[in-house]
């Protein structure tokens, strides 16, 4: 009898945390389960986005619920996204302190683009037509608008406009007012205006939603009008109906869940300024979104794919010398296979210091003066697919520090003090790897031998070849002081 392994992803949303279960056989998903739980995280964002106890107790109960589903599951087979909410809020490192404790899966908090990423390839697993299509996802705290064509994304955006956050904002007393509704309209417009003229360019022949609110404003169009096709004109029709009940207690509709309540006069004026602004003419509800962009990855079994291919587009951009890096990638995998024990290093520690090689030198189309910290800022503050935020910053501090002076201002304004040891030994690898091949020949590498401890690196070095190498040598001894502020030393021999 097949067994076929089983595949788990979790979404950590603004308003609802979602956990679905599914195998795949033959090439395609089944899903077995599914799981979804109110949390109302994002109303619990203060003005200074601080998440408030209640709030964190919430999702501390669910995910503690979540990871008794999950009981069994290898980490590799669980995949969990946290959004806008958990992205803004300020206390972050204390959510996720406190989350280790009832839930042992690694929460991920990806950006906006790589939720509107997450969200396309969802519905792209499951719908196919051979136009343009755009994709719209109302959450709570963001909105993700996407065009692509099968399963390639041509243009991603997150804006901060959310079905929670705008209700906070103009309906949080349940007064419904034409007045309120198209100061919600104009503040959704605003947001969009940006991304506009762009995306009209770019065109589409299809418009699908896929998030609770589309699905809730597409169930009160049927009740109301006989209709699953939501237009304009229908949108309008809606908000009549609110207005007309002038209160969200008032407003009675088989189609409008009680829990939707709080949040779907927010919703619905995004969606009418998203229409405004794109001259949409129309949209239909799709039940496929991140969840299902998360298992086909993880079904698909290439962790590093994605993200390998974002980088070279990335390197290929920025002109990057490829050779140079490929050799100092080699460098790299030889040092990284003599710490690996003894460092208890794992295969994605060397992809991520692969990548970093690859894009040290982005920023030398800026400067080649301070390359370092133009190239941190370029990849730190780009949109890169595939990768968390966490990935992302991981990446920056890498390319930040992989050169000259190591502040220890500078290096706790990016790493957190107890990640630094850890970073602290994927920093040197890339540090000594990028030093061994400053002439940017190969045949001028030299020959060593490395030996490494919890807490040292010992490099040796033919003692002949060492003493005609003096600048090398030099240069080795300025490297022992820029570690100072590390939790490693560099100890240097010759034999």
């Amino acid at each position: 009898m097949t067994t076929y392994p089983s595949f788990a992803a979790v979404d950590l949303g603004s308003n609802s945390f979602h956990l679905v279960v599914a195998r795949e056989v033959d090439g395609r998903l089944q899903i077995l389960h599914k799981e979804k739980q109110r949390v109302y995280l994002a109303a619990g964002l203060d003005e200074n986005n601080h998440l408030d106890d209640d709030a964190i107790e919430r999702a501390l109960h669910v995910l503690a619920q979540f990871a008794a589903t999950l009981k069994g599951y290898e980490k590799k087979h669980v995949e969990v996204a946290a959004t806008y909410t958990l992205r803004k809020c300020q206390n972050l490192r204390h959510f996720l302190k406190q989350a280790k404790h009832v839930f042992p899966y690694k929460i991920n908090v990806i950006s906006g683009q790589e939720e509107a990423r997450l969200i396309y390839q969802g519905v792209a697993n499951y719908i196919h037509d051979d136009g343009n299509r755009l994709v719209i996802d109302i959450g709570g705290g963001s909105t993700e608008l996407i065009i692509g064509k099968h399963h390639h994304h041509k243009l991603l955006t997150s804006r901060d406009i959310g079905c929670v956050t705008m209700s906070k904002r103009y309906f949080d007393d349940g007064k419904l007012t034409e007045k309120r509704f198209q100061k919600a309209t104009i503040e959704a417009e605003q947001n969009i205006e940006a991304i506009a003229a762009s995306y009209q360019k770019m065109g589409w022949q299809t418009c699908l939603g896929t998030s609770g609110t589309i699905k809730t404003l597409v169930a009160i169009n049927e009740e109301l009008f006989a209709s699953k096709t939501l237009s304009l004109s229908s949108l309008f029709q809606i908000q009549a109906h609110f207005i007309a009940a002038q209160k969200l207690e008032h407003v009675d509709l088989k189609s409008l869940p009680p829990e939707r309540k709080s949040s779907i006069a927010g919703g619905l004026a995004v969606l009418i300024g998203a229409f405004n602004q794109l001259n949409m003419t129309e949209i239909i509800y799709c039940d496929h979104s991140l969840r299902e962009g998360l298992l086909h990855e993880l079904a698909q079994n290439d962790e590093f794919d994605i993200r390998a291919r974002t980088i070279a587009s990335f390197a290929d951009h920025y002109a990057v010398d490829t050779e140079h890096a490929a050799n100092i990638c080699q460098t790299i995998k030889r040092l990284f296979d003599a710490a690996k024990a003894p460092w208890q290093l794992e295969s994605l520690d060397l992809e991520i210091l692969r990548w970093a090689v690859q894009l040290h030198e982005v920023g030398i189309a800026i400067n080649s003066s301070g390359i370092h910290k133009h190239s941190a800022y370029v990849v730190s503050n780009s949109q890169l697919p595939g990768f968390t935020q966490e990935q992302q910053t991981l990446l920056g501090a890498l390319i930040r520090f992989h050169r000259k002076k190591i502040k220890n201002v500078d290096l706790n304004a990016l790493i957190e003090v107890e990640s630094q040891p850890q970073f602290a030994k994927l920093l040197t690898l890339l540090r000594l790897a990028i030093l061994f091949h400053q002439k940017r020949q190969k045949n001028l590498v030299p020959e060593y031998t490395m030996v490494v401890t919890n807490q040292t690196v010992e490099l040796m070095f033919e003692q002949t070849w060492f003493e005609q190498h003096s600048l090398f040598a030099a240069d080795l001894e300025q490297e022992q002081a820029y570690w100072k502020n590390l939790v490693l030393s560099l100890n240097i021999a010759t034999y």
